[in-house]
């Protein structure tokens, strides 16, 4: 029987980092450096989202080594630079996620912003006044991303990280009339088809913690501030059972593999 071991990836998002005179993120990373492995975050890392404030972000991590993965969200869009924005993240080793997907510890990640746009039966279509379609366009856009980022994604364990929520469940706590700014129905199609493990999404600040698409694939609300709500701390921690190779490469040579 193959052995397994367990990797502890720490999730969060919505962190809205201003300035260091503001926003202090030190103990944040020094929290989760501590309990996981990974961190995955599901966007906003910042409040508007210039290159200088994501340098400034990236500042706050000085000393935590663990592997980060993210997407973005809609505040790291506010400035119009998010092409220089990924650059400095990736600079730093942060595995940015916008339509693509990496695996890291045995662990694969998926992931995308997402858009709004409402779910179900009260979903914006593509019909009438060319900005109308465009909106619609850019969910169709992003779920067509995430449906790449998650059938080209081989692992043992898949997560989907999302800004935005693909189930109306994890917003209840929010106002129902801007449920069709806080997500899309339309993320729900990739997820269903691919079935990933779990699906982790911010966004909404006063939603709800948890909720499972129509075929029971567990959705988290990890946006900081509810989790501090609910849980007295800004993230949550997920347990992935990987199989474990360590030490493979010298039980089939018979040789040390360093």
């Amino acid at each position: 029987m193959s052995k397994s071991r367990t990797v502890r990836v720490a999730v969060s998002g919505d962190l809205h980092f201003d300035t260091p005179q503001t926003t202090d993120l030190r103990k944040f990373f020094a929290a989760i450096d501590g309990e996981a492995d990974i961190l995955a975050l599901v966007g906003d890392l910042t409040t508007h989202g210039t290159p200088e404030q994501v340098s400034q972000f990236i500042d706050q991590m000085d000393g935590f080594d663990l592997p980060v993965v993210t997407v973005l969200g809609n505040h790291d869009f506010e400035a119009e630079q998010v092409d220089e924005s990924k650059q400095v993240l990736r600079e730093r080793g942060v595995h940015v996620l916008d339509g693509e997907n990496v695996v890291l510890d045995e662990v694969g990640f998926a992931g995308t912003k997402g858009f709004g746009g409402g779910f179900g039966r009260g979903a914006l279509g593509p019909f009438g006044e060319p900005l109308y379609k465009q909106f619609v366009q850019a969910a169709i856009d992003e779920s067509l991303k995430l449906e790449s980022a998650l059938r080209t994604l081989r692992a043992p364990a898949t997560i989907c990280l999302l800004h935005y929520a693909p189930i109306p469940e994890t917003l209840k706590g929010e106002p129902e009339d801007i449920f069709p700014f806080l997500g899309s129905s339309r993320l729900l199609a990739p997820i269903e088809t691919y079935r990933p493990d779990v699906v982790f999404h911010g966004h909404a600040h006063v939603g709800s913690p948890s909720g499972r698409t129509p075929s029971g694939i567990p959705v988290y609300n990890v946006a900081a501030g509810l989790l501090e709500r609910h849980t007295g701390r800004s993230f949550r921690i997920w347990n992935v059972d990987v199989p474990d190779r360590r030490g493979q490469a010298a039980e089939d040579t018979g040789k040390d593999p360093r």
